[in-house]
């Protein structure tokens, strides 16, 4: 945590007293990728400001604090009295803008005593928070200090509107902007294609344990032209070796494929990051992890290229995901034999797998459409 011990003076050192900041706050690279879509709108519309990005995990901050995405790149200090009036001194934002559920009394205290505008975007609430609770009223209070919300769904509005808070409207999911954006960038990778060729590819992003220990089997046990490719979430040494070894397929992590693959390889281990988004676009068909014990990963990136979806049964509680299983277009499964018929019917029926992929990619572009909202109403405030 070296970066928050030495994050006042680091700020003191970089920030101009002069400089007119917009201050995006995110808890972790999740909701700095909620945010992405509106930074990059509002500096084409404010050139002449500078953007400051803080995050409060350091799995967030560590990863982006050399990205060039934002002007400055800081921790978020705790919140207590004296660290929100040190902050505030050095940054002076002229808006804070704050993701999903980053909700810091007195930050939020601080910054309406300040008269600096806070908006919450991309929010979801739900009857089970303290703000709708008899014994809320601290945070709710918390809450009345944001000059505005905007929230992913009605049921959200109208929790908000129970409470008395009324400035709210619903904007949407501003990831959904940030993956149909991927479809315009350059997605080739040179060595996935040359992997793939002409084959069927089923690509396996995020996946953890639990998850292979179905995908795996089904790997082994099926026969066709199919590749495939597995991204782990885990990618540390132990871990790949003891996956590679549950394979009988002729496979290869992705290092050594660059180096030195070959044509019969028919498993390809992803072993680095920052990839996933790109391979999702030589998919098929994709299996999205963290559906079964650990929380489900991004299911908006392969769906915005518009191929069907499987994923575990804990999608509960990631409103994109239950929207999607609503309409057919993830499709969620429990065992090795559910998990078998959906993936075969998805290779071996291709009117059916347009279709399902149809789905995703509808769902991805109807929806779009959250940041525009957020920036003009920006717009009015400053």
């Amino acid at each position: 945590m070296g970066g928050r011990k030495n994050l006042f003076a680091h700020l003191q050192e970089n920030i101009n007293p002069k400089d007119q900041i917009i201050w995006m706050h995110a808890a972790s690279l999740g909701e700095y990728e909620q945010g992405l879509p509106v930074l990059e709108l509002l500096k084409k519309e404010y050139p002449s400001y500078k953007f400051l990005i803080s995050f409060f995990s350091p799995s967030g901050y560590e990863v982006k604090k050399t990205s060039h995405e934002a002007d400055y790149i800081s921790y978020l200090p705790l919140d207590t009295h004296k660290n929100v009036n040190e902050y505030l001194a050095i940054v002076n934002p002229v808006l804070a803008i704050f993701i999903k559920y980053e909700i810091w009394p007195n930050m939020l205290k601080g910054l309406s005593e300040r008269n600096i505008p806070s908006l919450l975007i991309s929010s979801i609430f739900n009857e089970k928070q303290s703000y709708f609770k008899w014994y809320g009223a601290f945070m709710r209070k918390a809450l009345f200090s944001f000059e505005h919300i905007f929230v992913q769904d009605i049921k959200s509005q109208s929790l908000l509107n129970s409470i008395g808070y009324h400035k709210v409207d619903i904007g949407g999911d501003t990831r959904l902007d940030r993956v149909f954006k991927i479809l315009s960038q350059n997605n080739h990778l040179e060595f996935i294609e040359n992997f793939k060729k002409a084959s069927f590819c089923f690509v396996m992003g995020s996946t953890w344990a639990e998850d292979e220990e179905i995908l795996t089997p089904y790997i082994n046990a099926t026969e066709g032209n199919m590749k495939y490719i597995i991204a782990p979430h885990k990618i540390n040494a132990s871990h790949l070796v003891s996956l590679q070894k549950t394979i009988t397929k002729k496979s290869m992590l992705l290092s050594e494929y660059i180096d030195h693959g070959t044509s019969d390889i028919e498993v390809l281990i992803i072993d680095n990051i920052g990839l996933l988004t790109k391979i999702y676009s030589y998919a098929d068909m994709a299996y999205v992890g963290g559906g079964f014990a650990t929380g489900l990963h991004n299911t908006l990136e392969p769906a915005a290229y518009g191929i069907p979806v499987i994923i575990g049964p804990k999608y509960h509680g990631f409103k994109e995901a239950e929207e999607l299983v609503e309409l057919n277009g993830l499709l969620p499964i429990t065992t090795l034999q559910e998990f078998t018929e959906k993936a075969d019917i998805l290779y071996h029926n291709d009117s059916y797998r347009k279709k399902v992929g149809a789905i995703n990619k509808a769902y991805v572009t109807n929806n779009k459409g959250a940041s525009i909202q957020i920036v003009e109403h920006i717009r009015r405030l400053l």
